[in-house]
């Protein structure tokens, strides 16, 4: 067996700044990785942000695997292979460990009949099989964050992440410890969730970044079995058309607290060939 790529959509939460969002597949693995939101200037890396030069590095450590080796392997080598990279390319120490590169990542492999399944933070990979339609991660689930976000008050995240107390929150929440992809290979490789389902030929795979997902859980537009019916009949894009408006209708943050009134966005959906 093997990964039909069918479709891909990747959407910046706004023109003018980088995304930091990434998704590729190879032959028998797939990815999706979301790098989180810079909380100071570029520096750290060069001219680069944090959150892109991340995910830049984690998708070419993705993209260069050869043979076929485990998902468990996959994701060793790319850990090691940041660890590694941040190294050689740092430019100073950081201010706090607020600054350091993080991201979100889930992944996917087929083996021996099954796929695993491995991520970090809160991607979101749904399978469609012969049992029906079921998340390989847990439910996207964004209270808490929605929470912090109202706690800031009314329309807190209209200025997305730029406004002195909005920064200093999620800087504030960013120094506490969370298992996240970034340049720590041993907190990665220890932090790392897996899980695998039998598969067979014709089941179709979707890996999100939670921009993306946030169609299931911020804004309560589908469940999963709904996402994968309307993604079926009329395509990613069309999904991310109706994310965006509903995000439009609510650009001033009020019916749906968050930290950004459009996040970095991205989708892949792949079939077992």
């Amino acid at each position: 067996m093997h990964l039909d790529l069918i479709e891909s959509i990747s959407l910046a939460g706004r023109a003018s700044v980088p995304n930091d969002d990434r998704a590729g597949s190879a032959d028998r693995h797939a990815w999706v990785i979301d790098g989180a939101t810079d909380l100071g200037a570029p520096g750290l890396l060069g001219e680069r942000g944090g959150a892109a030069w991340l995910a830049m590095r984690a998708q070419a450590g993705f993209g260069a695997v050869h043979g076929n080796p485990s998902l468990e392997e996959i994701c060793g080598q790319v850990f090691d292979a940041l660890s590694g990279a941040y190294a050689c390319e740092r430019r100073r120490d950081p201010v706090s460990s607020w600054e350091l590169p993080r991201a979100a990542f889930a992944a996917v492999a087929l083996e021996d009949g099954e796929v695993a399944c491995a991520w970090l933070g809160d991607c979101t990979v749904i399978h469609r099989g012969a049992g029906g339609v079921a998340f390989l991660t847990p439910a996207p689930d964004r209270g808490a964050e929605s929470a912090e976000a109202a706690a800031l008050g009314p329309g807190a995240g209209a200025g997305s992440v730029r406004t002195p107390e909005v920064l200093a929150d999620r800087r504030a929440a960013r120094e506490r410890p969370k298992a996240v992809l970034g340049v720590d290979a041993a907190q990665a490789k220890q932090g790392t969730r897996h899980a695998r389902a039998p598969v067979r030929r014709g089941d179709d795979i979707l890996l999100m970044s939670d921009g993306f997902a946030a169609l299931i859980d911020a804004y309560a537009a589908y469940d999963a079995p709904a996402l994968v019916s309307r993604m079926a009949e009329a395509g990613l894009a069309a999904l991310g058309r109706e994310l965006r408006q509903i995000e439009r209708d609510d650009a001033a943050c009020l019916r749906y607290p968050r930290f950004k009134a459009s996040d970095d966005a991205t989708a892949l959906w792949v079939r077992v060939g």
